[in-house]
Formats: structure tokens, C-alpha cells, sequence
């Protein structure tokens, strides 16, 4: 189906621009029509690869002032196609524009909303439209917008704080290894010329420094190639063969000081998808099946497996959860009150509050403790350069009788 670029009027007499796929001019004109919108001006894009590849994506801020702009107007009793069609002009995104015209469209030809999102899974995933799918049975899509605009809110901020943990950590070790790879290629090479030629037996620390710098000039590209041929590997080994990326994700939660940061990670997404997903009237079953796919963690993912083969078989959620032995006592205890109680909403929010303060507290905890050693390993390794030189120069110094 075509694309077409067009400029039209809308009922307030400002002028409109956007994209929208159609199959003619006619019909390009009827769907601006039934979006409230007077076609002035088209013309048919044609859209390259590259120009896909280059147009502005849609921000997590995007999908948020979307979601708290269609609740306000839910709630204001505004009917649906009028709500899309403000939010498709009042928002700034032109790529979520285009897609919003043509969900306006096909919720006008009689298409559920869910059903209309759904057709671009690259914006709006599974459950995103399962929520709205969920607001529409039961007659509330406020709540379901409003859940969903502080859902994408705390995944915003998740992502910020992934960035936290792990951008500092990465650009230091970055500079480690720049430090030692200058030192050895540059420094070195220039000081041990000398003392060959001026001392006599050199000490096992300065030889093995020599030695060092030796292997780094002429195999240099080795150095480089490693890491880089080592991430290919694994990153092939990780798509292609299951038991490896098993035993990779199984590792990632062993690694001391990053695993258990890893793992309070990918428990708070689940929580978070999983209270998501049942406040917004989803049952049980298929809210572990969604948290267990967004955990991003396989041997997590077959412990969520597990649990909803025992829920469906009778056990209790908490019960089932506890099994797994990956989720901490009190979370286990807060699902159990939550389940007896009656009250598992609020049982579900004291969980979302403890993940979100674990989290905080683990990355503040690895980022403190990644500083210090990464400070470590610079100043050994110009420790080590500095005796390996001046030593034999002292030593050079007290044979001369200075």
C-alpha cells in the first residue's frame, strides 16, 4: 500500500502535515475525512531503507503523554476517535503521528483499538495492547491508560538507572584499558631501550614489564581483536545454541558485585509486569506467562515456568513462587498477606516499592564498589611501571656510588 506525505485543514482551520499509507488519492481523502481533516496537498514518499533506518524514533516520553492524554480524555466522557484524533496532533513525534492516523482509521472501520495497536508491535508490544485489551472488556480504558502511563514512568526510570550502573562502570574500564594499552605500546618501549642498555641483570618485575610491552607492540592487533572476536562468539553461541545461553544467564546472577544487581533487575520487572498486568484484570496465569517473558533471563524465565505450571495445577501463587527459590522471603510473605487478605493489589504495590528501593540501594552499593577498584587497577599498574623503571635506575644510581 502506497505512502503518502499530505498538508490538510482541520476543523479549527490550522493546517495539518503527516503520512499515511492509502491506496489511492480517494481513499487518502476519505480517511483524512473520517480523521476530521481536509485533504489540501499530497504527494506519494518513497521510502528507502536507509531513511527508515535514520527517522526519529518514538521516546518513552512520547508513549507517556500519549497514555495520560487519552485517560484525561476517557474520563472526560471525549468518544475514542475524537481522543485519538487530539492526541494525534498534539503530539510531537511525527513517526508516532503516522501511526496514530492509521490506528484512527482502522478503529473507524470498526477495528477493537487493541487490535488496531497491534498491528505495529514495534511501538506498542504485547502488553501494552494485552492492557488496553483488558480496558476494553471491561468497559475502564481510563484505568487501563492511566496504568500504562505509570508503567512506561517506571520503566523510564529503570532505564536510567541501568544507564547508571552501567555506563560509569564501562568508560572506566575503558580508560583502564586505554592506560595500560598507551603505556605499554608508547611508554615502556622508549625507558626499556635504556636500561637494556645501561644495566647489567634486570629484576624479574622489570623483565616481566619489558615483556608485557613487548607482546603489546607487536600484537597489538591481538589485544584489539580479542575482546571484539570474543562478543561475536558469544553473541552467536547466545542465539543459536539454548544450553549456552542458559548457563550465560544462570552465570550472570554468579558474577559477585553485578549478579545480584542483574538479578534485583530482572525480579523488579517481573513484579512490575506482573502488578501491571493484574490490576488491570488479567488473570494470574497470564500474568506470571508475561512477567516470565520480559525477564530477560532464561533459567529465571524456566523458574517462572515452573511456578504457572503449579498455580494452574492448584498450588497458591506464593507457594508456587517460593519454589522457584528465586524470589527473597519477604517478597514470598508479601504475595501470601496479599493472597489472604483479599488484597493483593496492595500487596502487589509494597512489592513494587521494596524492588524499587533494592535496586536503588544494589546500584548505588556496585557503583561505589566498582569505582574504588577500577582506581586500584590504574594505580597498580602505573605502580608496577614506575619500580619496574626506577628500580634498575636505583640501582644504576648506588653502583656508580651516588
Amino acid at each position: 500500500m502506497p505512502l503518502y506525505k499530505y498538508r490538510a485543514m482541520n476543523q479549527s482551520g490550522r493546517n495539518v502535515t503527516g503520512t499515511l499509507n492509502a491506496v489511492n488519492v480517494m481513499d487518502l481523502e476519505s480517511n483524512l475525512r473520517v480523521m476530521g481533516l481536509d485533504l489540501i496537498r499530497h504527494g506519494e514518499v518513497r521510502q528507502s531503507k536507509v531513511s527508515t533506518f535514520l527517522q526519529k524514533k518514538i521516546t518513552n516520553d512520547d508513549m507517556v503523554q500519549m497514555c495520560i492524554h487519552l485517560q484525561q480524555l476517557d474520563r472526560a466522557g471525549v468518544p475514542l476517535l475524537d481522543a485519538l484524533n487530539d492526541v494525534r496532533e498534539a503530539t510531537d513525534s511525527g513517526r508516532l503521528q503516522d501511526i496514530l492516523s492509521e490506528v484512527v482509521r482502522n478503529v473507524s472501520d470498526g477495528m477493537y483499538l487493541s487490535r488496531a495497536l497491534e498491528m505495529h508491535p514495534r511501538v506498542f508490544n504485547a502488553v501494552f495492547t494485552g492492557v488496553v485489551a483488558a480496558g476494553e472488556q471491561s468497559g475502564n480504558l481510563s484505568n487501563a491508560f492511566g496504568h500504562l502511563a505509570d508503567h512506561l514512568k517506571w520503566q523510564g526510570e529503570m532505564a536510567s538507572k541501568i544507564k547508571k550502573a552501567t555506563r560509569y562502570p564501562m568508560f572506566m574500564m575503558i580508560m583502564v584499558f586505554g592506560v595500560i594499552f598507551m603505556m605499554m605500546v608508547f611508554v615502556v618501549p622508549q625507558v626499556s631501550e635504556f636500561l637494556i642498555s645501561t644495566s647489567g641483570e634486570l629484576p624479574l618485575m622489570t623483565r616481566a614489564l619489558i615483556a608485557t610491552s613487548n607482546f603489546f607492540a607487536s600484537y597489538w592487533w591481538v589485544v584489539l581483536a580479542v575482546p571484539v572476536a570474543g562478543f561475536l562468539i558469544v553473541t552467536f553461541m547466545l542465539r543459536f545454541f539454548e544450553g549456552f545461553s542458559y548457563w550465560f544467564d544462570a552465570m550472570k546472577f554468579r558474577v559477585p558485585g553485578v549478579g545480584p544487581v542483574l538479578k534485583k533487575l530482572a525480579l523488579a520487572r517481573f513484579a512490575h509486569f506482573f502488578a501491571l498486568t493484574f490490576q488491570s484484570g488479567i488473570d494470574v496465569l497470564n500474568c506470571i506467562e508475561t512477567g516470565r517473558r520480559v525477564v530477560a533471563n532464561k533459567m529465571l524465565a524456566e523458574s517462572l515456568s515452573m511456578a504457572r505450571q503449579n498455580v494452574q495445577s492448584g498450588t497458591s501463587l506464593s507457594a508456587a513462587l517460593e519454589a522457584t527459590g528465586q524470589f527473597p522471603h519477604l517478597v514470598v510473605r508479601m504475595f501470601k498477606i496479599g493472597e489472604e487478605s483479599g488484597k493483593l493489589n496492595e500487596a502487589l504495590e509494597n512489592i513494587g516499592y521494596f524492588y524499587d528501593r533494592e535496586v536503588d540501594n544494589a546500584v548505588t552499593s556496585m557503583i561505589s564498589s566498582i569505582e574504588p577498584a577500577l582506581t586500584i587497577a590504574i594505580g597498580g599498574v602505573v605502580l608496577w611501571v614506575v619500580l619496574g623503571v626506577l628500580g634498575p635506575i636505583y640501582d644504576n644510581f648506588g653502583n656508580m656510588g651516588f
